[in-house]
C-alpha cells in the first residue's frame, strides 16, 4: 500500500505582528519619519515585491540584529494596469485598477510587519507611532483573523 501525503495551505506558518498606519506621506518620507521616531534604519529594497507580474509594491526593510527582529514597511495600495480592451474616447489610454495587499483593510495606507520569535510590546509601539508627526493613526491588526494572510508571506 502506498502512503499519500497531502500538504495543506497552512503548511508554512509564519508568525509576525502587523501594525496599520494611516498617513498621507509618500513611502520614502514615511520610512524617514519612522527612522527618526523609532530609531530604526529602514532602507528601500533594491527590488520591489513582484506579486503577479503586473503588480509591484515597493518595500522598505530593516534587520534589527540586537532584538532579532525583521521589520518590513509596505504600502497597502498598488495599481494594476488593466489590459482589457476598451472602446470609446479613451481607448488608447492605459487604465489602472487599485490592488490592496490586505483587502479586509482597504482604508489603511501602510503596514508595518514585524517578524520575531520573542515578544514585542505592541501598546508602546503603537503609542510611539502615534506620536510621530504626519502619522494620522496607528493600530495593531490581529493576524489570526486575516483572510489574506498569504499575501503577507514574502
Amino acid at each position: 500500500m502506498v502512503a499519500v501525503h497531502k500538504i495543506t495551505n497552512d503548511f508554512y506558518e509564519d508568525t509576525f505582528d502587523l501594525v496599520a498606519l494611516h498617513s498621507s506621506l509618500e513611502d520614502y518620507a514615511l520610512a524617514y519619519a519612522l527612522n527618526l521616531g523609532l530609531k530604526t534604519q529602514f532602507k528601500r529594497c533594491r527590488k520591489d515585491l513582484d506579486l503577479s507580474g503586473h503588480v509591484t509594491v515597493p518595500i522598505f526593510e530593516w534587520k534589527d540584529d540586537i532584538n532579532d527582529r525583521y521589520w518590513t514597511l509596505f504600502t497597502n495600495n498598488g495599481f494594476v494596469e488593466d489590459t482589457a480592451e476598451r472602446n470609446g474616447l479613451f481607448q488608447n489610454e492605459p487604465s489602472f485598477t487599485t490592488f490592496h495587499m490586505v483587502p479586509e483593510h482597504r482604508d489603511v495606507d501602510y503596514f508595518l510587519k514585524i517578524e520575531q520569535d520573542g515578544f514585542i510590546n505592541m501598546e508602546n509601539l503603537v503609542k510611539t507611532l502615534q506620536n510621530i508627526p504626519k502619522i494620522i493613526t496607528a493600530y495593531a491588526i490581529e493576524t489570526d483573523k486575516l483572510k489574506s494572510k498569504n499575501n503577507l508571506i514574502f
